[in-house]
Formats: C-alpha cells, structure tokens, sequence
C-alpha cells in the first residue's frame, strides 16, 4: 500500500507524512471532530483509514490527535433516526470492530496528542502507546450510559483495563471527567505539557522512535498490542450486540 494511494481519501481524517512519521488528524471542516455514525461518516473513515495505514509499510510512526481545541467533545445524532434498522445495526456492528481491530492492527508506535477533550470515544486515544496530554483536557464517556446506551462496543474492554475494573464501572455508568493530572498519576496518559506544546512534544517523540530500526519499531508494537487484541477479539462482538439491543430496549419504552 502507497501513501499517495490514500492520503487524499477521507473527509474527516487528514492525513500528513513526513520522514516516515505520519500525522492522523480527525476533524470536521478543519476544525474540532464531531462524532457521527451517518454512511461514510468518520465512524467508518476512522476503520478504513487505520485499515490502510496498517498495510504501508514506509510509516515508521504514527501520531494521532485532533484539529482545533478538542479531541471530541460532541456527537450529531441525526444518523439516530435510522438506528432501528437491522441494515444500520449491521453496519454499526462492522464499523465497530474495524475501528478497534484495525487500529490495533496498525503495527508501528502510535504518539497519541491529546489536544483537549475526549468525551466521546476517548478509547481510540488511550490507546495510543505513548499519550502527550494538553493541560486540562479531559477524559470521559459521554457517548453511552449517560445517553441511555449500554457502554459496550469496546469501551467496557479497553477501560477496565486502564483503570481497573471498579473505577471504570464508574467512569463508563456516570460520565465522569477525569483531567489530564489525574490521567497521567492514573498511567493513562505519560506526559502534561501546556496545551500550545502538546503536537511539539509529540512530534519530538516520534522524531525519536522513527531513529529506531524499522521492523524493532513494529514487532514491539506487535507484541504490546497482542493481549489487547485478544480481549477485544473475546469480548468487542458480544459488546456491540448489547450495544444495539440496549438503544432498541429504549425505543421501545418511548
């Protein structure tokens, strides 16, 4: 797979390589990221994006963060008015575990520049290898259990490993923030840095790593994504179909 083949692809991914260290920004008309699961929207550009990265094989690292002052902080729901279609849930359920898998799958270190806050989908930052967190950006789950849906398409693993299992059930089942101080005394995040330093720190970062040799680079993003992966490969299918009953379950008290 060619760069040029897919640089040029996306509408809410903007892509950038430069000496092997490829830039991954997502956002909406250049500015900050909203979340939306419409056809082709950046539910799906996400997975597909990932799924074509992980086969270039001149990426020698990867930076992820988002445009603007937030990572994602809110979500369009007009999409919603197809949710209780089998054809939507379908595409929900395979979007869902390209966008997981696909990341993962990505075998080259991934610098995540948290920006500002992740209130929706904040899993895709964490877990990046190595995470530069702007001062004050936070942390959340506001996509789920707060919005009447179960927190169950890959959050319900991804946290409870990052926070163990009782505080995670707390922080899916409330919606509670945690700030980039805390994340970091937590081991989610491994450096705050004034919000104007974050993409400076995590490019000097990747700056660093891409010295390395290439294919060291990648076995060792091999080896410490692998248990990761088997949980998600476990429990992420089972995790969005109780996604999806849990939304029809509410329908049908409206």
């Amino acid at each position: 797979m060619r760069f040029d083949d897919y640089k040029d692809r996306f509408k809410y991914v903007r892509l950038e390589r430069t000496d092997g260290i490829l830039e991954v920004t997502i956002h909406r008309n250049g500015g900050v990221a909203i979340w939306e699961a419409g056809e082709r929207g950046i539910h799906y550009e996400l997975g597909e994006a990932f799924y074509f990265i992980g086969r270039d094989s001149e990426t020698k690292v990867m930076i992820f963060t988002g445009a603007g002052d937030a990572f994602i902080e809110r979500m369009d729901m007009s999409a919603g008015q197809a949710a209780m279609t089998s054809e939507f849930w379908f595409r929900m359920y395979k979007e869902g575990k390209d966008l997981l898998m696909n990341l993962l799958d990505i075998e080259v270190p991934i610098v995540g520049a948290l920006n500002g806050n992740a209130f929706i989908h904040a899993e895709l930052i964490a877990l990046s290898d190595i995470i530069v967190a702007a001062e004050g950006a936070k942390l959340a789950d506001k996509a789920h259990f707060v919005n009447g849906v179960p927190p169950a398409d890959g959050v319900h693993v991804v946290w409870p490993m990052l926070l163990g299992p009782n505080r995670a059930r707390h922080f899916l089942m409330t919606g509670a923030e945690i700030d980039a101080a805390e994340a970091q005394r937590l081991g989610i995040v491994a450096e705050v840095v004034p919000k104007i330093e974050v993409l400076k720190r995590a490019r000097a970062i990747a700056r660093d790593l891409a010295q390395k040799p290439p294919l060291m680079l990648r076995y060792s993003r091999a080896a410490l994504t692998q248990d990761i992966k088997r949980r998600l490969l476990d429990d992420l299918g089972y995790g969005l179909a109780l996604e999806g009953l849990g939304v029809q379950s509410l329908a049908d008290r409206r």
